[in-house]
């Protein structure tokens, strides 16, 4: 992000803030003994956690805020599959095991990203043809051998990352084009028998309100239930964009889930803009950023909210959507905008 840019940011929270009532500066520092946004979602028997990644904790003002205002932490990239199985067989643990030492050391659990995606796989695993006899039993490894180095460490595991297209027909994926839409439901199963009481997801971007994508998982889930297949849940990422509006169907998205026996979480959650921002913007963004903890507040078995790494300083999205940015709750110098707020009266704090 340009400096000139930052500078907007900064001057348009301050005036967001401003306006709202809210106190910037030492004063508001000081006011920070208040409850922690983990701490106000456990009065609900919720989680609010981060993700966060590895070239980040060396910076000790970033690592200190990660390790007290939330309590379930996110491997954004240490635990894929490029990361820890770089050549076929031998297996590297050094980024997941650094965010897991350090979530345990702050007394957080590990929602576990991810053992099966199409993206960031090592040139090995993509650069051959397999035969669906083979690559079933490099899928089974991979996930064993992973599952089992962390087993009774994380809460839970996202097992398969965005199996579906937008219009709900498979993605075309190594995955599926080799083993067929039985892939899914043999991880989850290997996935169950390396650790048993690690829960399972299934997880995917657009699929926050009723529409195409989340009816595929909805019958994918339901199918898979009725089977007995180990499902534990639906992460929702809620990637979401302002130009694009607010997903209004996501409470009764949750609830359908529920009814099948599911859990659902929101795993990925930021709300981007078009740069740069300005009051309006930050508190439309403040709004939404609400309504997704009160969707999830109202609805029993959404258990907890991720948000994807909680400051813009280093957020994914200004390298994958050049002029969009300042899309999580504290801004690039880690002061808290208008969405921290909104997320804190939401969970019933001041």
């Amino acid at each position: 992000m340009r400096k000139t840019t930052r500078l907007r940011l900064a001057g348009a929270v301050a005036a967001a803030l401003v306006a709202a009532g809210i106190a910037t500066g030492p004063a508001a520092q000081a006011s920070q003994k208040q409850p922690t946004l983990a701490e106000l979602a456990q009065r609900h028997g919720r989680y609010f956690g981060s993700a966060t990644d590895n070239p980040e904790l060396t910076d000790t003002a970033y690592t200190a805020m990660l390790g007290s205002e939330f309590d379930m932490i996110t491997p954004g990239n240490g635990m894929k599959w490029y990361a820890t199985e770089p050549q076929q067989g031998v297996f590297d643990w050094t980024n997941g095991d650094e965010i897991v030492n350090l979530a345990l050391k702050n007394h957080q659990r590990i929602r576990a990203h991810t053992l099966v995606w199409h993206s960031q796989l090592p040139d090995w695993l993509t650069g051959r043809e397999w035969t669906a006899t083979e690559l079933r039993a490099v899928l089974k490894k991979h996930i064993q051998t992973e599952v089992r180095h962390y087993r009774g460490k994380v809460y839970s595991w996202d097992v398969v990352n965005e199996a579906f297209n937008e219009d709900g027909t498979y993605r075309d994926t190594i995955w599926y084009k080799t083993l067929g839409p039985g892939y899914i439901a043999d991880a989850l199963r290997w996935a169950h028998q390396a650790d048993p009481h690690a829960k399972l997801y299934l997880n995917d971007y657009n699929i926050e309100a009723v529409g195409p994508k989340s009816d595929a998982y909805y019958q994918l889930a339901k199918g898979l239930k009725a089977r007995h297949v180990p499902l534990d849940g639906i992460g929702l990422q809620a990637h979401l964009a302002l130009q694009y509006g607010y997903p209004t169907s996501l409470e009764d998205n949750l609830r359908r889930f529920s009814r099948l026996g599911l859990d659902t979480a929101l795993t990925e959650v930021d709300v981007r803009m078009i740069l740069p921002a300005d009051t309006e913007k930050l508190a439309t963004q403040a709004q939404w950023y609400r309504n997704l903890t009160q969707a999830c507040l109202a609805v029993r078995r959404c258990v907890g909210i991720t948000v994807w790494d909680y400051t813009d300083k280093y957020s994914w999205i200004p390298a994958f959507f050049p002029g969009e940015g300042a899309a999580l709750p504290w801004d690039e110098q880690l002061a808290p905008k208008p969405a921290y707020f909104a997320i804190r009266e939401a969970l019933g704090g001041k």
